[in-house]
């Protein structure tokens, strides 16, 4: 969420900002933020004089009653009285104007770093890196849906039947190769600096308010309305709540964390191939790595998150590129994001594996997420976090891209993992 100061003293810029990203009636909005926070200084200001007219009334009324001036004690309690009266319904329309403002803040999205590119949709973003060579595949080669049911190490029908569809069921091999996916990334992000956690799958309305999911992604999440808990759509909301509401000290800065967890999402109204298989799925698993920065390095510590993310796709040898989003495709609290993709070969495409974002101070604000700068002074963090890795296209990009006529081989970094290099 915008800070109001920020939003009054660089209007123009803001204004710019939201142009990148095609966001409609941004003056219009603008100006109702402006607006209502002028009134709401305005209500607040009238509500001091009244309480502090009352508060001197009072004092009044004891010196009055004490010096047996009845009459002019009972004038002023009725005086009293009628700023009792208006204070209460100044504080009614202080509350209302407050929650005014922040639905119209709530409506706001991040503004775009100066590198966002001006773009409608995902192919106007950047291609800033790419790596390794397709693999030329033999001939009968299969895409992974295929390759799970001839080798019996995915089993979607059986999720089907157990849940629904977007719910698989990893068998034997499979199991283990995601399990080994897991320890892999985990074991790379803690040599990375990262803290390992773990944390609950369900979050409160405050900490998924906190994080930008609600209220811009209530339809993609499931929720639980007797106990009005959301499932989570990544580690990144728990994670990142860890620090609601804490003041930091400069030399906690950074602080790197990394989670495993289900994720959990909608991700309704598509169909066809690009949803098949492992493509897109209502629960799949997830690691997880989040930074609480200065917000002197958190550009610097972006790059290294990206960087990071670059050396596990070298280390399983997949070809891969990194995009930068334009100002159509970036999400509602990222300033700036990175997607890595890797090349599905049976697929003749890019399957999106990671995102990589900065939000500088957009959740810090929701979150009440600050730090005492070197004068004292209370300042906002910033915050990132970035998919090291979703599992379900990486593993759909090793099975396509490893399979031979014998078999799929296994990454030589994950053997260690895994126990065994083939899947026959």
């Amino acid at each position: 969420m915008l800070q109001v100061s920020y939003i009054k003293e660089n209007k123009e810029l803001v204004l710019k900002g939201l142009e990148v990203r095609n966001f409609k009636d941004a003056t219009k909005i603008i100006d109702a933020v402006i607006t209502s926070d002028e009134n709401r200084k305005n209500i607040q200001t009238e509500l001091d004089n009244t309480l502090a007219e009352a508060n001197k009334i009072a004092k009044e009324i004891g010196g009055l009653f004490k010096n047996g001036e009845v009459e002019k004690a009972n004038i002023l309690k009725e005086k009293s009285g009628e700023l009792k009266v208006n204070s209460n319904n100044l504080k009614e329309n202080l509350a209302k104007t407050i929650e005014e403002l922040k639905d119209l803040l709530y409506q706001i999205p991040n503004i775009p770093n100066k590198l966002v590119p001006k773009g409608n949709s995902e192919d106007d973003n950047e291609t800033t890196f790419q790596e390794g060579e397709i693999p030329k595949l033999h001939d009968g080669a299969l895409p992974h849906w295929e390759l799970a049911k001839k080798y019996d190490i995915i089993d979607f029908e059986l999720g089907n039947k157990i849940a629904g569809a977007g719910f698989p069921v990893y068998k034997g091999k499979g199991a283990k190769l995601q399990r080994a996916l897991i320890n892999y990334f985990l074991d790379k992000n803690v040599t990375a600096g990262y803290d390992e956690v773990q944390v609950p799958h369900m979050v409160n309305e405050a900490s998924a308010i906190a994080t930008g999911q609600l209220p811009d992604k209530e339809g993609q999440m499931y929720h639980d309305a007797k106990d009005d808990l959301y499932l989570i759509p990544t580690a990144e909301v728990p994670v990142t709540n860890i620090f609601r509401n804490v003041i930091l000290k400069e030399e906690d800065f950074p602080i790197c964390k990394t989670a495993y967890t289900p994720c959990f999402r909608r991700e309704a109204g598509s169909y066809g191939a690009h949803v098949r298989g492992l493509n897109r799925l209502h629960q799949f698993d997830k690691v997880e790595i989040v930074r609480v920065e200065h917000p002197n390095n958190s550009q610097k510590a972006l790059d290294g998150m990206v960087d990071h993310v670059v050396e596990i796709l070298r280390d399983l040898k997949l070809p891969f590129r990194v995009l930068r989003l334009c100002g159509g495709d970036l999400g509602f609290t990222a300033t700036l994001t990175y997607d890595f993709e890797v090349f599905s070969t049976a697929q003749d495409r890019w399957l999106e594996i990671s995102s990589v974002s900065n939000f500088e101070t957009f959740q810090a604000n929701r979150l009440k997420l600050r730090y005492k700068d070197e004068n004292g002074k209370t300042q906002l963090a910033h915050t990132l976090n970035g998919s090291s890795l979703a599992l379900p296209r990486v593993l759909a990009g090793i099975l396509e891209n490893y399979q031979t006529p014998n078999g799929i081989k296994i990454p030589d970094c994950l053997v260690k993992y895994t126990g065994f290099d083939i899947i026959d």
